[in-house]
């Protein structure tokens, strides 16, 4: 059987399971399996492949980090920073939906979640920005798009996958990850002021110095938080792993003793959403890595890779055409399946034409971050519906601003090199 054909029956019976509306792993576990079969691949090795795909010390940074989102957004954290930044931001057009973005991106450096982002951030802004005006279907895309940066500043649970798959340092995806991850939160915000300034929002709260340094002060802890985890990590103190427990024993104490808005039954039922959280993410990385396997197996990323070539030997053509396949699979799969699935198909074309590897992790994550955004399969979208109560199809038509907002910033990381790799360089961070 040719490779084309096996990757013809592969991804063509991975869409019908996707039509049938079978979840996205098990349509990744039985597309595999029934290749394995026509194929005559022995199906002893399934089991140990689903399992080893877990083991793995880097992931288990991913659990951390979740908990950590989880206890930072339950003990009052969200709430702090909020409070703090619009104290700040409260005053320009669109202000509520500046603090929104702005907010998401202090809070990514704490959960690692975009969809965990849009849940703390969005569960406290939403609300607020209809009671001044807003309109609620354009409150919950500001969330839904500012929990995109939630995937991209640091710490990053694509980047810790990204960097397992790869082999690329995790520490030095992070320090790569921050200038993204600054950029995608200043577009989401040019996007607010734009349609702010059309739809006529405009905020009359304007904080005294007094007010915005007594909201600094509630919120010092919280903001304290990216330092020690971060600082530690680039100093060389703990690893990505070690740092998201330390991030957990930190949420701990302050939910717990210091903010005292954590009761024993609201920890329990954190560790239970963790749980299943977790349980959800380890899934699909044991589902896409049998995947990647029958893929690898049958040499059809050799063939994707010379394929692509094929059509052009021109870098930027080949980044472009990398962009869209990227933007479209984002639309319809989950960000740590695609990166299981495409990183080792996109991996070879990248070191052919002289895409640095750190670079290239950037230009996948900001582009499957994306996808979190984009109906029908777009997660944060389906937790700021369900935070604001409104439907999908009345929210996807106010995301449009915020999904051109995104492109642009995906152009540019694709194409200005040093967006990714200037704060790694300066750090002296090997590449």
């Amino acid at each position: 059987m040719s490779q084309g054909l096996i990757a013809l029956i592969l991804f063509g019976t991975l869409i019908i399971l996707f039509l049938l509306k079978v979840p996205i792993a098990f349509s990744l576990i039985l597309s595999s399996l029934f290749v394995m079969v026509l194929t005559g691949t022995g199906l002893q090795m399934v089991p140990k492949r689903l399992f080893t795909a877990c083991d793995s010390f880097s992931f288990m940074a991913v659990p951390f980090f979740l908990l950590a989102g989880s206890l930072m957004s339950q003990g009052g954290i969200s709430e702090r920073l909020c409070t703090f930044i619009n104290s700040i931001f409260g005053r320009f057009p669109g202000g509520l939906g500046i603090v929104a973005i702005i907010a998401c991106a202090f809070f990514a450096a704490i959960s690692g979640s975009g969809a965990a982002t849009t849940a703390a951030i969005g569960g406290m802004m939403i609300p607020e920005m209809v009671k001044h005006g807003y309109d609620r279907n354009f409150s919950a895309a500001t969330s839904a798009s500012g929990g995109c940066i939630g995937t991209i500043i640091p710490p990053s649970i694509p980047f810790v996958t990204y960097g397992v798959l790869t082999g690329c340092s995790v520490s030095t995806l992070f320090m790569a990850g921050f200038v993204p991850g600054i950029l995608m939160a200043l577009c989401l915000c040019a996007a607010v002021v734009f349609v702010s300034m059309k739809e006529g929002y405009r905020d009359s709260y304007k904080a005294s110095g007094k007010e915005i340094w007594a909201s600094f002060k509630r919120a010092f802890l919280a903001l304290l938080m990216p330092v020690i985890v971060l600082g530690g990590i680039y100093a060389g103190l703990f690893t990505p792993t070690e740092a998201a427990v330390v991030a957990v024993v930190y949420g701990f104490i302050v939910g717990v003793f210091v903010y005292k808005n954590i009761n024993f039954k609201l920890l329990m039922k954190i560790l239970k959403d963790g749980a299943v959280s977790t349980a959800q993410i380890m899934i699909l990385i044991c589902a896409a890595s049998l995947f990647g396997y029958v893929l690898t197996a049958n040499r059809i990323p050799d063939m994707i890779a010379k394929s692509v070539l094929g059509l052009s030997s021109n870098k930027i053509v080949i980044l472009l055409l990398i962009n869209v396949l990227l933007l479209v699979v984002g639309t319809f799969m989950d960000t740590t399946a695609a990166l299981i699935i495409l990183v080792p198909i996109f991996f070879p074309i990248i070191q052919e034409i002289g895409v640095n590897p750190i670079h290239f992790g950037m230009i996948i994550c900001t582009n499957l971050a994306v996808g979190q955004l984009t109906p029908p399969f777009g997660c944060n979208l389906f937790v700021a519906c369900g935070v604001a109560n409104v439907g999908l199809e009345s929210i996807s038509k106010k995301v449009v601003p915020f999904l051109v907002a995104l492109i642009v910033c995906v152009l540019l990381v694709t194409y200005i090199e040093p967006i990714s790799l200037f704060l790694p360089k300066l750090l002296g961070a090997k590449l």
